[in-house]
């Protein structure tokens, strides 16, 4: 992926062009973080990130208006001559006509924001990284239950849509069927979401594809989800040793994360649905602190201790 083009950046965190001159389609930026260029004004280059996006809030402005001109247009040419992907002014600061001059002289977009410099620093970084984290794509079906992100994973035919279905009909939201793109947004979260042509659709054999969004309402879908925990269904052998207590945790990984994995043998007669809520809510009350199977375990070792076992 090249990145993200600036003129995303200004439509998504709703920017405003003061270069309308400069065609922002062709100017990418590939580096999450920004950056307020404080030590730059004053003269310091070293260890200077050109990639980033500068963002020029209160601090910078005040000092710049006690240099005179000569120095200021010094240092805007040496700061802008470093091909910026963007300049930023926040909290409402406008640039002045040499900084406009030398934006446009080296093709460096200028945009302003009413929004503090806290507060769209924060925003431009939280869409940078969702934009331009790692992705994959995996064969499964995520779903919001209660909450918590279920990914549905297994053969083609064993019933993931199915589960889905049967779940957005007791009240809960799909994300994505068939399709799901999983991006690696921190060492701990990984968000899933689907590809635009079959967001919000259902393949279900026999029938053909289902609009959930239209069938169902706004209320039974969800753009993205925050993948919490994976149900992997396989057809039910004898002569596997399923996990019949759950005392620890099993795991599989996507990107370099580990998510907690469940495996779920099928048989006639066991309902999906009902099997991934309980599951869900079990995994919201360990991360709450509770476990039920340590609970068992310490009746046990209780009534052991007493003698009555």
């Amino acid at each position: 992926m090249d990145g993200v083009t600036i003129t995303e950046l200004i439509n998504n965190n709703k920017l405003t062009n003061l270069t309308p001159g400069i065609d922002t389609e062709v100017i990418f930026v590939k580096n999450a973080e920004v950056n307020r260029p404080a030590l730059q004004l004053t003269g310091f280059f070293a260890h200077f990130d050109n990639e980033r996006v500068q963002i020029m809030g209160n601090v910078e402005c005040a000092y710049l208006e006690t240099l005179e001109r000569a120095q200021k247009v010094a240092i805007y040419d040496k700061l802008l001559s470093y091909k910026l992907p963007a300049m930023v002014y926040a909290a409402g600061r406008k640039p002045d006509e040499d900084m406009l001059a030398y934006c446009e002289h080296y093709g460096v977009p200028c945009l302003t924001s009413d929004r503090s410099t806290t507060e769209i620093m924060a925003e431009i970084i939280r869409w940078l990284k969702a934009e331009l984290a790692p992705c994959i794509s995996i064969h499964g079906v995520l779903v919001d239950v209660f909450g918590e992100g279920v990914l549905i994973m297994g053969e083609s035919g064993i019933g993931k849509s199915e589960a889905a279905l049967e779940l957005i009909k007791r009240g809960h939201r799909l994300v994505s069927d068939d399709v799901v793109e999983i991006r690696k947004i921190s060492d701990v979260t990984l968000i899933g979401s689907a590809p635009d042509i079959t967001k919000h659709f259902i393949e279900l054999r026999g029938i053909g594809i289902i609009d959930v969004k239209a069938l169902f309402g706004v209320e039974s879908v969800k753009d993205t989800q925050q993948i919490d925990m994976v149900i992997k269904l396989e057809d039910w052998n004898k002569e596997e040793a399923y996990d019949r207590i759950g005392l620890e945790d099993n795991y599989t990984e996507f990107l370099g994360n580990k998510v907690v994995c469940h495996v779920l043998p099928i048989r006639p007669g066991r309902n999906l649905a009902v099997i991934c809520e309980a599951a869900s809510v079990n995994h919201r009350q360990k991360k709450m602190g509770y476990n039920a199977a340590e609970e068992l375990y310490r009746r046990v070792q209780a009534n052991i201790n007493k003698g009555k076992m």
